[in-house]
């Protein structure tokens, strides 16, 4: 299945909120050179918290204060806000190709939407030096996305044979066999 090949769909930042959710992401954005922007995100989530829109705005505010475990609690959230439209398990690593041909059947840009937020996931953990779980996290896009649409591969290619096997008690990390 190609992860490129897809027909107009509807995009997450098209589905409607409330006018109150969009003005505090307006007023978040306008603010967020001041430093004020993340009560605002906040307020924006209690109201909304299973919309893409104020999961996408929170994720890309603690991305850009480096604030990596709270923008990869708030992937997490995307996935799990986005799963039982798509028929996905709770767990990422469950997933099957069953499952995402499901998925795709339902919504196709919901199926990269969710498998961009694992990967947004995985090198938020690699960042973090949790070299294992950003490579099962990587290791499962490319299960998923057999022709690396969405750049597993690359972002795997990228790190340096050390790091990929250098593990506490001398442990080899696996690396799915197309990826290097």
């Amino acid at each position: 299945m190609d992860l490129q090949d897809f027909d107009a769909q509807g995009l997450y930042f098209e589905k409607p909120m409330s006018a109150e959710v969009e003005n505090l992401l307006a007023t978040a954005s306008d603010a967020y050179a001041e430093g004020r922007a993340e009560p605002l995100l906040l307020q924006a989530f209690l109201l909304a918290p299973q919309n893409l829109t104020v999961l996408v705005a929170m994720y890309r505010f603690y991305y850009y204060q480096h604030r990596y475990r709270d923008a990869i609690d708030v992937a997490h959230r995307a996935m799990a806000a986005v799963a039982p439209d798509i028929y996905f398990p709770d767990e990422w690593a469950e997933i099957n190709a069953t499952n995402l041909a499901n998925g795709v059947a339902q919504s196709f840009t919901l199926v990269r939407f969710y498998l961009l937020a694992l990967k947004g996931a995985a090198y938020l953990h690699l960042r973090l030096g949790e070299i294992e779980s950003g490579v099962r996290m990587l290791n499962k896009v490319m299960e998923l996305d057999v022709k690396d649409r969405l750049g597993a591969g690359a972002l795997l290619r990228a790190m340096t044979p050390t790091a990929l096997a250098a593990r506490p008690g001398g442990a080899v990390l696996e690396v799915a066999a197309s990826s290097v």
